[in-house]
Parts: C-alpha cells; sequence; structure tokens
C-alpha cells in the first residue's frame, strides 16, 4: 500500500467511520483521521485493513463546501488524485482534488461499494438474490393476504375472503349463523385489504363486552395491531393531536361510546378512514319507522367512508324493516325504498324454490321451469335445463351460476348455515340430577320470607343460584363447595375423564375461582381459571395452560366470559355448572366446542338439583327446545313467546309434570314449526352463493400446498443465521428466536427483547397459543424481505471459481437489476409489474450467459474470498469492469422494455375482463354499484401511467475471478 498525506481512504472493517484522511506517516505506521466521526485510526502500513477511494468518469461526487461534481476526467497530481468535471448546480467546469471531498460521502450505489472495497459476505449477496425473487413471487402470489391468518382452513371463510377482499372499498354484510366463523371471515377480509394496500386506516366499532376479544383475534389470528379507542385513551390522545381517531392507523372502539360520546364521534367522522366494520350489526335498529340512535351514528359514519363491513348472525332477528335500513346502510343508491325492496324480494322466493329443486336433483315442475325461462330470458336455455333435468352435473351448475349473478342481495350478503356446511359432529346431553342440600333449601326459604315483591326474572334468576343465596347469608368465603353434591361429582367426572380435557363454564366469576381452590386442595388437579376480573394478558395465560398437551390443566373454570370469543375446539366435554336464561348464551358456551374443527362429539354435562328451578330450566331447554343437541336458532322467538310462562315456573320451583308438561309439549310443537318454516324459507341459492360453490375447495388444497413448502422455513432460518439471530429447538414444531449482541440489526423485525415462539406448522400455530405463526403474510417475513431489499446488504461480492478448465485470473461479473414502477400502494402494481429481478453475467467480452448459466448451480461452484483480497481484486479489474456495468444496463433495459409490454398486456386484460363481467352484470343485477366500475377506468389509466415509467436500477454486483 502507498499512502500520502491528504489521500483519502475507508476503513473495511468500520465503513460507519466516513471518509478517512490520511495526516501522519511516522516509520512504519499510517495515522487515518475520519472527520465525519471524529476518530482516529493508527494502521500498520503493510497490513492497514482499508481501502482507497477513487472515482471514475460519470461518477457523481461532492465537495466540503455541499456542491457537488460529475466527474469527466481523472488526473493524478504527485500521489494525489484530481478530478475534474461540471457542476451539478452551475454547469461550470472546475476540478476538485481528492482531499476536499466530503468526509460523510457513503458508498450506496453496488459498483462504488466493490471499488471501494466494501464488499459483502459470499452467502449476504446469495441471500439478497434469494430474497428479490422470494419478493417476485409473492407479490403476484394469488394467495396473498390469505395464508397468513391462525386458522383452520375452512372452505366458506377462505371463499368469502378472497371473493370479497379482492373487491375495491368492499361494502358487505356477513351474516353466518354462530359458530361459523363471521369473526375469521372480516378479519381475513381486512387482513387482506391492510396487506394489498387496498385499506391502511380502518375502523372497527363493537359492543363494549367485545372490544378485548376483538383486540386479541385481530392479534393473536392475524397480526393487525389496533388500539382501543375509550374516554381515557381519547382524552389522552387529544393533547397530541386536533383529532385523536388520527393518532393511530387501525382503532378498535364500542358502539356504545360513539353512541354516548357526542364529541369523539364528532372526531371519528372527521377523520378519513377506508374501511369500517360494525360487529352485532342488529343493534343497528329501527323501531316504528325512527331509527335507533346507534343506526343514526353508523349511518352518518359510514357515509364517508368508502368500504363498509357489517357483521350479525341474525340479519332479521330485529325485524325485516331493520334489516333493510341495514342493507341502505351498504348501499342506499341501490336500495332506495323498503315496499319495492320487497316486492323484489317476493320474486326472489320464486328463484329459491327453482334453485332449491335443480340442487335436490329432482324433476323440475312447470312453476319451476317456467320460472327459470323467465328469469333467464336473455339467454336460451332450453337445450341446457333439457340436459340438467336428465341429471347432467355441468348442465345443472351452469343454470345455478347464472341464477347467482342474478340473485338479489347476492354480491353483498354472506350467509351461511349450519345445514348447508359439512363438518359438525353430534352434541350429546348428559344430565345428572341430585337432591339440593339442605342448607341451600334453608337459604332460599328464609329469603323467601324477607326477600319481599320482585319481578319475575330475577325471582327465577335467584332461584337458579342457590350457591349465591347461600353466600349472601354465610359470607363470601362461605365453604358451599363443601356440601354441594355438584363439586363431588364434578371430581369424580374430572377422575373418570383423566385423559381428557374438559370445559366448564358458569355464571358467575366466584364460583369458578371457588371450584379451582376445591379441586386444587382436595384432589391437586390441575385447573385454570378464566374470569372478567382478570387483565388479558392473565386470560390469555390460563387458555394457554389449558390449551398445552403437556403439564398443563385438564380443566378450565370460567365464568360467562368464557361464552366469548374463545374457542376451545381442541375439548369434547362441556360442563354447565348451572344453566343461562338467555337461550342465545346457551347456544354460545356449547359454541365454545362446537365449532368447525372439533374431531368428536361434543359431550355436554349438567348436574343439577331435581324438582327445583334448575330442573325446570333443564327440561325447558331439552324438551322444549331441544337446544342441548340441536342447534337453537328458535330461542329467542320462543323465549318471547313463552318467557313469563317460563318464569312463573322457575320462580315458585314448580316441577309438577301435570302442569309443566303441557307447557313443554306446546313449546316443542311451536319449535317444530317455527323450525320446519325457517328451513323451507331457507335461501338455498344464497347459501350456494356465500359457500363458494366448490370453488373454495381449490383455495384450501393450494394453501396446503404452500404450507407444505419447505421453503419458507429454509428461507428464514438462513436469515436468522446471517443476522445472528439465537435459535432454539423447543420441539413440537415450535423454535424460540432470542436477539444476541452480535446481530447485524439491532431490531430484528417483530423480535421482542426477550424473545418469542415461533412454528411455520398451522396446526401446531392452532393448539399452541404461545407460538407465532410463520407464513409469507406474516410481518417479521415481510420485515426481514424489505429490511434486506431496501439496504446495501450484500449489494457487492467477491468470489472464486475453481476450476481447471478455465485459464486462472479469468473472471465474470453478475450483475443483478431491479425493474420496478414505483407507483401507490392501493394500485397494487406488483400484480402485474412486481419488483423484478433481471440477472446478467458476462464474461470479459460482455457476453451474457445468465440464461445458459443458472444462479443456483452457478453458485455451488464458488467459494467465498477474504475482504482484503477481494478489495485488491476489484481494484485491479476496475477499468475492466466499468464499461461492462454500462454494456449489462443496456441488456437490462431491452429486458424492461420487454416487461413493460408483456405487464401492460396482462394488467388490460385482467382489469378489462372483469370489468365487462361486472358491466354485463350490472345489466340483469343492480347489486352492482357505479363506482365499482368507475374504479377500474381510473386504475387502469393510472397503472398504465405508472408502468410505462417503470425503470430498472443496479441492485448489485458479483466479481468471480477464476483460481486453480
Amino acid at each position: 500500500m502507498n499512502f500520502s498525506l491528504g489521500q483519502r481512504w475507508i476503513s473495511d472493517t468500520e465503513s460507519d467511520l466516513g471518509l478517512g484522511t490520511v495526516v501522519a506517516l511516522e516509520g512504519r505506521q499510517v495515522s487515518i483521521l475520519f472527520p465525519a466521526s471524529g476518530e482516529n485510526r493508527v494502521y500498520s502500513l503493510t497490513e492497514a485493513p482499508v481501502t482507497r477511494v477513487a472515482f471514475n468518469p460519470g461518477d457523481v461526487i461532492r465537495s466540503v463546501e455541499e456542491w457537488e461534481l460529475e466527474v469527466e476526467s481523472v488526473e493524478e497530481q504527485g500521489e494525489l488524485l484530481c478530478y475534474h468535471g461540471t457542476r451539478v448546480d452551475n454547469g461550470e467546469k472546475v476540478q476538485l482534488k481528492e482531499t476536499f471531498l466530503d468526509h460523510f460521502i457513503k458508498f450506496n450505489k453496488p459498483q462504488d461499494r466493490l471499488f471501494a472495497g466494501q464488499v459483502d459476505r459470499f452467502d449476504r449477496y446469495t441471500l439478497r438474490y434469494q430474497t428479490w425473487q422470494h419478493q417476485f413471487e409473492r407479490q403476484q402470489s394469488p394467495l396473498k393476504g390469505l395464508i397468513g391468518q391462525r386458522a383452520n382452513l375452512i372452505p366458506h371463510q377462505l371463499y368469502i375472503a378472497q371473493e370479497v377482499g379482492k373487491r375495491f372499498a368492499p361494502r358487505v354484510l356477513l351474516s353466518d349463523e354462530v359458530g361459523l366463523g363471521k369473526t375469521i371471515e372480516a378479519g381475513m377480509i381486512l387482513h387482506q385489504q391492510i396487506i394489498s394496500g387496498r385499506a391502511s386506516r380502518v375502523l372497527i366499532v363493537v359492543p363494549e363486552n367485545l372490544q378485548h376479544q376483538w383486540l386479541v383475534e385481530m392479534l393473536r389470528r392475524f397480526n393487525l395491531r389496533f388500539s382501543i379507542f375509550d374516554e381515557e385513551r381519547c382524552d389522552e390522545a387529544f393533547a397530541d393531536s386536533p383529532n385523536v381517531f388520527e393518532t393511530e392507523q387501525l382503532v378498535l372502539t364500542s358502539l356504545e361510546f360513539l353512541s354516548k360520546k357526542k364529541r369523539w364521534f364528532e372526531q371519528a367522522t372527521l377523520a378519513d378512514w377506508d374501511l369500517l366494520v360494525v360487529d352485532e350489526a342488529h343493534h343497528l335498529s329501527i323501531t316504528n319507522g325512527k331509527p335507533s340512535t346507534e343506526y343514526q351514528r353508523m349511518a352518518e359514519l359510514s357515509q364517508d367512508i368508502p368500504g363498509l363491513i357489517l357483521l350479525t348472525a341474525t340479519p332479521d332477528q330485529l325485524g325485516h324493516r331493520s334489516h333493510f335500513a341495514r342493507l341502505q346502510l351498504l348501499d342506499p343508491d341501490r336500495f332506495y325504498d323498503y315496499d319495492a325492496f320487497v316486492e323484489e324480494e317476493s320474486n326472489y322466493k320464486d328463484v329459491a324454490e327453482a334453485a332449491n329443486q335443480l340442487l335436490s336433483e329432482q324433476r323440475l315442475d312447470d312453476t319451476a321451469r317456467e320460472t327459470l325461462k323467465a328469469l333467464l330470458k336473455e339467454t336460451d336455455i332450453t337445450e341446457v335445463l333439457a340436459k340438467a333435468e336428465q341429471g347432467d352435473e355441468t348442465a345443472r351448475n351452469e343454470i345455478l351460476s347464472m341464477l347467482l349473478d342474478r340473485h338479489g342481495t347476492g354480491r353483498i350478503l354472506f350467509r351461511n348455515s349450519r345445514s348447508g356446511i359439512d363438518g359438525y359432529p353430534s352434541r350429546k346431553l348428559h344430565a345428572y340430577p341430585m337432591a339440593m342440600p339442605k342448607q341451600y333449601k334453608t337459604a332460599m326459604s328464609v329469603l323467601g320470607n324477607i326477600g319481599g315483591i320482585q319481578s319475575a326474572e330475577l325471582s327465577a334468576l335467584r332461584a337458579l343460584f342457590p350457591e349465591k343465596i347461600f353466600q349472601e347469608f354465610e359470607g363470601e368465603n362461605a365453604s358451599w363447595g363443601a356440601f354441594d353434591p355438584r363439586v363431588d361429582w364434578l371430581i369424580e367426572t374430572l377422575k373418570t375423564l383423566k385423559h381428557e380435557k374438559v370445559l366448564l363454564i358458569c355464571a358467575k366469576a366466584e364460583t369458578a375461582i371457588s371450584l379451582e381452590q376445591i379441586l386444587r386442595e382436595r384432589e391437586a388437579i390441575k385447573a385454570s381459571v378464566f374470569h372478567e376480573g382478570m387483565s388479558i394478558v392473565e386470560r390469555d395465560r390460563a387458555a394457554a395452560f389449558f390449551a398445552d398437551e403437556y403439564d398443563s390443566a385438564q380443566i378450565l373454570l370460567c365464568s360467562e366470559i368464557g361464552s366469548e370469543g374463545r374457542n376451545f375446539q381442541f375439548s369434547h366435554h362441556l360442563v354447565l355448572f348451572d344453566l343461562p336464561l338467555n337461550p342465545d348464551l346457551l347456544e354460545q358456551r356449547i359454541g365454545r366446542l362446537d365449532r368447525i374443527g372439533q374431531t368428536q362429539d361434543v359431550n355436554i354435562h349438567v348436574p343439577y338439583f331435581e324438582n327445583t328451578a334448575q330442573e325446570v330450566l333443564l327440561r325447558w331447554y331439552n324438551e322444549g327446545l331441544d337446544a342441548f343437541e340441536t342447534t337453537s336458532t328458535t330461542g329467542q322467538m320462543l323465549y318471547k313467546e313463552f318467557g313469563e310462562e317460563l318464569l312463573e315456573f322457575i320462580g315458585t320451583h314448580n316441577c309438577d309434570e301435570e302442569e309443566l308438561d303441557p307447557l313443554l309439549e306446546q313449546v316443542a310443537s311451536q319449535n317444530a314449526k317455527l323450525r320446519k318454516q325457517m328451513e323451507s324459507g331457507r335461501d338455498r341459492l344464497l347459501e350456494l352463493h356465500s359457500s363458494g360453490q366448490g370453488r373454495a375447495e381449490s383455495l384450501v388444497a393450494d394453501i396446503e400446498e404452500l404450507d407444505d413448502q419447505f421453503t419458507l422455513p429454509s428461507y428464514m432460518i438462513n436469515v436468522f443465521d446471517t443476522f445472528g439471530v439465537s435459535q432454539e429447538d423447543k420441539g413440537e414444531n415450535t423454535i424460540i428466536l432470542k436477539p444476541t449482541e452480535h446481530m447485524l440489526n439491532p431490531s430484528f423485525p417483530c423480535l421482542k427483547d426477550d424473545g418469542i415462539t415461533v412454528t411455520f406448522d398451522r396446526a401446531t400455530a392452532l393448539s399452541q397459543e404461545d407460538a407465532h405463526f410463520i407464513s409469507w403474510d406474516h410481518p417479521m417475513v415481510q420485515g426481514s424481505l424489505d429490511m434486506i431489499c431496501d439496504d446495501d446488504f450484500g449489494t457487492a461480492s467477491v468470489a472464486l471459481l475453481k476450476n481447471k478448465k478455465l485459464p486462472a485470473g479469468t473472471f465474470f461479473v453478475e450483475l443483478i437489476f431491479i425493474a420496478e414502477a414505483m407507483a401507490p400502494k392501493s394500485l397494487q402494481v406488483g400484480r402485474f409489474l412486481p419488483p423484478t429481478p433481471i440477472r446478467v453475467l458476462l464474461d470479459k467480452s460482455s457476453n451474457n450467459l445468465a440464461d445458459n448459466v443458472a444462479f443456483d448451480a452457478f453458485n455451488q461452484q464458488l467459494s467465498a474470498v477474504g475482504r482484503q483480497t477481494a478489495s485488491k481484486l476489484a481494484s485491479a479489474l476496475q477499468s475492466a469492469i466499468h464499461p461492462m456495468i454500462t454494456s449489462a444496463q443496456g441488456l437490462a433495459q431491452t429486458k424492461l422494455d420487454a416487461l413493460r409490454v408483456e405487464s401492460l398486456e396482462k394488467m388490460h386484460t385482467a382489469l378489462g375482463e372483469e370489468q365487462a363481467r361486472l358491466t354485463a352484470l350490472k345489466q340483469i343485477n343492480p347489486n352492482i354499484r357505479d363506482e365499482e366500475l368507475s374504479f377500474f377506468d381510473k386504475q387502469r389509466s393510472d397503472l398504465t401511467t405508472y408502468i410505462e415509467k417503470a425503470q430498472v436500477k443496479l441492485d448489485a454486483i458479483r466479481l468471480i475471478v477464476v483460481s486453480h
């Protein structure tokens, strides 16, 4: 190395020091000052880990006076370099000695880093190229946004998510029955909209008691971090922003909060949102022609928000007029008049009846045949109809598809019922009559003497929970568990079900807490408690302790909150320690186990005191509603009709069969009648549309195939190794990741200071709540891809090729260009022209060998080289490499031109076909909104502009030198 005062050098090992200047030469040492960082280094003259900085014609360099020079020629004056060229700001011809170069110059271009000696390790270049390839594939994947949810792959859920998630500003009503996963469907739609860029600001409005459930579900299942906005949060945020709702992108708040707090509601309406989600939308009702406050608030809020998703399991629960009003929220232009809607809807029944006959494969009657011909008058269906009646499945599906296109609310209303979805196990009731202890009888007798007059419902509620009455007299710490026979029965049952997970739900938190203490102290049974007095973190831990397979709780003891939001389908035994008065609440309790994904029959265990209020309620549910062993869809209607009589029987403990039996027979008769009406009124066409008409199964198969691939685990383990993330095999398909002191990036995406547990296996993620499910959609993966591509990681490298068939000293230059169209995320330009890696491999004659020499095969023949040797090789070949880079840029530009043409053709075809389909569909189904159609015109115009402006940039360079 030849050093001279004033020369500029850069450290090979500490590139963040900036540009250094030789300030002293003493004996066998050289002193280099790095003004940018204020550091001084003393090196050996013969082994200094530094590289001389030399720029070339065409480079733009910066002076200490902050003006820039485009280099035209380089002259050596003494032992210093002098750059001649033109100032960028004023066009003046000037010269700049290297001594006066800007101290803060950074080498961002790959070729500059290569020639400056900032050579990356061999494996980092490889990882960078692989990352760009994964980015390219991910951008174009039709499964993007659908694979990352921590949930089973349920066909109808995936179909709805794909169908709605890909729309511009979707406005839909999700009304699947309880247990079919509306929250998951909404989360999948949100996830897809956010990942694709169609939505960035989302507001979720839910009943207050469901806020934390939604918060946890969005985070646990979809890695979407929402913030709860309540009075306290709004007061705090107001100090930082005039509109508190603009301080976060993803906001979760309660319907009660927005209905009661006008000040904060007004701010919510003034904020810009892309998508509004409203759960339990049946609360948005109209009574006697007057809209509720909740309805008025959501109507005003949704007016200026492009996307709206309403969720309710009971769309008609509060009346048909309210159902129409909710449809009106979704599309006021389409649903403008209730009477017109009723008249139109009457025609849907004919459509549904004709569809039912087709689906049942029975011969069509004359009415159905004429109905179909009238509905499909734009097409002559005589021939295809004849084939369908002869059993031709293709013809039958063709007619059904035509009907679906014309279906009245099919595009904005999705409803799946358990009747139309396979996969549900049986429910079995096991009832255990017991004698009521005398302590309870005494307490209830005393209460009856001093209680005074009470409402029928309050009297019934008190009669159902004798342990609470006993505690009122004996104190909260009363030892009711010592004599209550249900406790002994529970202990014996748990011993019998020794290897089974058991979920117990009771009405009160105090009961669950007492039972846990009794089980622990008397029999050392491992139990976990779950109630409303616990924090979200504590509830998560309790649920995880129950869900774990090894060294975990056998039973989870829940208060009524256990009926909300948590799914425990890995358990097959449900103990109802008491029964709720509300039939929907009973269905919610059973629904914790009776869900899609349940693999065995659900055993429902009900201990009760015979000849008491508990027996009355048990018989009401079992004999009247058949609510234990079948899904109760009529419970609320029957409770409204017969509730007063029921409460009278419960409040007076009247179990007299002669009096109770006639009531239960009447209820059972009415129940059968209502169920028959519901079944005959089932809109099979709507269900067929909502379940995907068989198309969803291919979605499931595609995702399962992707899940089974080892590409992602292999890639991410490589990333963890390269960036210095500690990995500890935990077993059961899980890995514990922890940060280390030697990480390349101190803030690795999603990695907590105390580490996290991850799995690449969906089944493991579903059974172990504490393990993050790592998929291509996970923010850790996306963060890793961005971290590598957005940095200069691996952009310059040197490798050796040991091949005796080639002369030693022969060299090749491999360049990776990226063809990219810079466009707003919402346009999803990546579907047509994603950032595309273009590989060019040149020999010394600038012949491109890339098409004949595959990257992976070539890469396996290469070996790493030390940094100093690499720096010397790059410096020695610099003058030969420069023209090769220019040649490669021409080749990459030619490839970009072809990509532009291909991408534009692909974009116009895809958007044109979809727009043409919707335009034709609008002629027969007014449910297609005008803004959906105009959106395609604007999107096509904008995409054309951005794709035509696509550019190619050099992203990485590798010098390969042959050695023997």
